[in-house]
């Protein structure tokens, strides 16, 4: 049976961070060049984001229905034009009216 020894844990983790953080350095001496590779590496950030967030969106709320009206509400605000406080207030209030009416 394997005893809770959370160094070893912490030995894995610590070598799996630095290879993540080393391989690239090493492989990739030069400037990317290929159109492809470099677009896929410019969207990981935000699909990463997108992939953690969206769920949460829905799942924070005490109903699923109002926190995908705040998502699409959202999308549609920014999708407009409008900044981050403004969509960010609409979809607080379209979730708190949405969870009063929903009880």
């Amino acid at each position: 049976m394997i005893n809770n020894n959370i160094y070893i844990y912490l030995a894995v983790m610590a070598i799996v961070i630095y290879l993540i953080r080393v391989l690239p350095l090493t492989i990739f001496r030069r400037e990317i060049k290929n159109r492809f590779l470099r677009s896929f590496l410019y969207y990981v950030p935000y699909i990463t984001l997108a992939v953690m967030t969206f769920p949460a969106m829905i799942d924070a709320t005490r109903s699923p229905l109002a926190g995908a009206a705040a998502l699409i509400l959202g999308i549609f605000l920014s999708w407009i034009g409008l900044g981050l406080f403004p969509v960010a207030v609409s979809c607080c209030l379209i979730v708190f009216i949405l969870e009063l009416l929903i009880k």
